[in-house]
């Protein structure tokens, strides 16, 4: 049998039908087919275009289009031209009509319209992009978290997850050789969060890390007596900054993330 085509049809980006339709083939032992998606088709015109692809190639048309203008001429092109056609939308829609006993709205993409959060999500990501490792100081001051340790104690990604529950998230890589930036000392300590790590378990990271840069794993950044130096100067100025200082020798990233949303939430 021929692979068949299944022609995704929606009046917003269409991944709504497309997660329905690959959830139902899954189903079907022979579950190969061709995805076709056709997104913002707000004109019959393009329900044309979509009729004639598909009465060419034998396939089928999953569809969700709010307005009932749009679905009823689905309806009645695919039934004159033999094409299998299923509405995932108009169905569903229907019975709520009764549910609510109000007339819908009618809109496409509704689910999709940007909101506040929405905004302050993007923000808070470009934001801790932008102030990743230290990159400019002046992030410190404007972050409403920052995040302090040595190497590959997991602020970015760290950074990056508190920015997902929209926090701006500044992080700053602590170095025996290079003086921390002065704007450190001047955000509140109950907004800044030191990363300490065991350092054998450091010690393994590292040397994980070279050989996957293709260097030599007894480079000194990796050696235990470089990690505990390094470890040394973070507690001294993770104590001059009086700052909460956060195990993650055993965490992931969401239980530290946890940790200091709760703090931030008291």
């Amino acid at each position: 049998m021929a692979k068949p085509t299944i022609y995704i049809v929606s009046d917003s980006v269409g991944e709504t039908a497309e997660l329905v339709t690959k959830a139902a083939i899954s189903q079907f032992e022979d579950n190969d087919a061709d995805i076709k998606r056709f997104p913002y088709v707000e004109d019959p015109v393009h329900i044309d275009e979509v009729i004639t692809l598909a009465a060419l190639n034998y396939g089928m048309i999953v569809y969700t289009l709010v307005k009932p203008e749009m679905r009823n001429y689905m309806n009645k092109e695919a039934e004159k031209h033999g094409i299998a056609c299923v509405d995932l939308m108009g169905p569903l829609m229907d019975q709520l009509l009764h549910f609510y006993e109000c007339k819908p709205l009618y809109e496409p993409g509704l689910v999709r319209k940007l909101d506040e959060s929405y905004f302050k999500k993007v923000e808070a990501i470009e934001f801790a992009v932008k102030y990743d490792d230290g990159r400019d100081p002046r992030g410190i001051t404007r972050a409403d978290i920052v995040l302090i340790g040595v190497s590959r104690t997991s602020k970015t990604p760290l950074s990056q997850y508190l920015a997902h529950h929209r926090y701006k998230v500044a992080n700053v890589p602590i170095v025996p050789e290079v003086d921390p930036p002065e704007e450190l000392f001047e955000v509140p300590a109950s907004k800044c969060f030191g990363l300490k790590i065991d350092p054998d378990i450091l010690n393994h990271i590292r040397k994980e890390r070279l050989i996957t840069l293709g260097l030599n794993d007894q480079a000194s950044y990796a050696t235990l007596k470089r990690i505990r130096y390094e470890l040394e100067y973070f507690n001294n100025i993770a104590g001059r900054l009086g700052c909460k200082v956060i195990d993650v020798s055993n965490k992931a990233v969401e239980e530290t993330a946890n940790i200091i949303m709760d703090e931030m939430n008291k």
